[in-house]
């Protein structure tokens, strides 16, 4: 049985629930997250992801497996604009979906937190006051490059994956 756990929109990538994950993720638990900040309906390219799922991804006490999950017809079950504007109040029947389930993504942390490390040093970013991931000597710039480079590699594997939706919609 699943469980939500409760994110504060806004609330940063090191808010309290944030641990909760974690800590499934260190009982080998499924986690699944929604790296664009919301549940998308429109057909359009995947949106810059947000930096939480990287950043639980480097800070799970053993690497999780990543496996990119893309959806299409969703949009047809629970239109955003059915009746009136609203949604409809139960889902629609007999509609076509579309669920692309890509490879497992494969991170090489070590290296890249090197890299991060070594990119980090010219940084003249401003900092706001993130915590050091003291275990791996990340300080706020190494974790701002390690996270984005996260994110720029599973945006790019799911966006490859939306396409390869598209086309199946379209045939």
């Amino acid at each position: 049985m699943g469980k939500c756990i409760p994110i504060t929109r806004g609330g940063g990538i090191y808010q309290e629930h944030m641990n909760e994950a974690l800590e499934r993720l260190s009982d080998g638990e499924w986690l699944h997250t929604f790296p664009e900040g919301k549940v998308s309906q429109e057909d359009a390219p995947i949106r810059r992801l947000k930096w939480g799922t990287a950043s639980l991804i480097v800070r799970a006490p053993v690497t999780p497996i990543i496996l990119p999950i893309v959806h299409h017809g969703f949009h047809q079950v629970m239109p955003e604009n059915y009746i009136f504007g609203r949604r409809p109040p139960i889902p629609l029947c007999n509609k076509h979906i579309k669920i692309i389930v890509g490879e497992p993504i494969e991170l090489n942390l070590p290296r890249l937190k090197e890299t991060a490390l070594s990119e980090s040093r010219s940084d003249s970013s401003p900092r706001v006051g993130w915590p050091n991931i003291s275990a791996y000597g990340l300080d706020e710039a190494a974790q701002r490059y390690l996270y984005s480079t996260i994110s720029q590699k599973i945006q790019s594997v799911m966006e490859n994956l939306r396409l390869i939706g598209k086309t199946l919609s379209n045939s």
